[in-house]
């Protein structure tokens, strides 16, 4: 079995698990930026896996696992803030070709790399900005600002709040309920409060992961 069939089939098995319908062409894709990771990690050192096996779960089924809750607000827009590599927001710019969705990282060899999956795999829909999202000027305002390990709550709000819609959420995927952010000070001072925290599964994880929906 070729790399490609193995990594395809464990994902398939880890999206059965998750009940995700995605279709075949959109796997490939999937498994497709998988391996472009797996090629500029050998040179650029983009993310710490270095396992493309363990790649499907920790980055492709761990991104996945929001498809739902972002599919259920229905966006026409969405930030990823501190995308990396570009987690969650290319397997879901790839999963929901309606969804606008840029990309913005202060790293650049990370926006590099973004920048080659779009033309690889011909993201139309997919953006990607550089530099610090506190500085970012945007055509249109977004209407789900999402973040995967960025930084605590009280400072993605702060840094992200003069990019959200009117009426917009923001989605901080975390491992463990991260009560200890909600004490902050910075946090309490804001006057938001999580309207949601959704427990995330992801198929061959082991740790928690959970979702908490914030808005103004």
């Amino acid at each position: 079995m070729t790399l490609q069939a193995t990594l395809k089939a464990k994902l398939q098995a880890g999206l059965l698990e998750m009940n995700l319908q995605i279709s075949d062409d959109k796997q490939d894709k999937l498994i497709a930026y998988l391996l472009l990771i797996d090629k500029w990690n050998k040179v650029h050192n983009l993310t710490a896996i270095r396992d493309p096996l363990a790649m499907v779960t920790l980055h492709l089924l761990d991104s996945l696992s929001v498809l739902p809750h972002v599919q259920a607000l229905a966006p026409k827009y969405l930030l990823d803030v501190g995308a990396g590599a570009g987690l969650p927001s290319i397997p879901l710019a790839i999963c929901l070709p309606d969804l606008q969705v840029t990309a913005i990282d202060s790293v650049l060899k990370k926006t590099s790399f973004m920048r080659q999956v779009k033309g690889e795999l011909a993201l139309t829909n997919f953006q990607v900005e550089y530099g610090r999202v506190e500085a970012l000027k945007a055509k249109q305002l977004f209407d789900v600002i999402i973040s995967r390990a960025f930084s605590e709550i009280a400072l993605f709000l702060k840094l992200t709040k003069h990019l959200l819609a009117e009426g917009g959420q923001w989605l901080a995927m975390k491992g463990v309920v991260p009560e200890h952010e909600f004490e902050n000070q910075d946090f309490k001072n804001m006057a938001i409060k999580p309207s949601r925290i959704e427990v995330l599964k992801v198929a061959g994880l082991d740790a928690e992961r959970h979702l908490v929906y914030l808005q103004r």
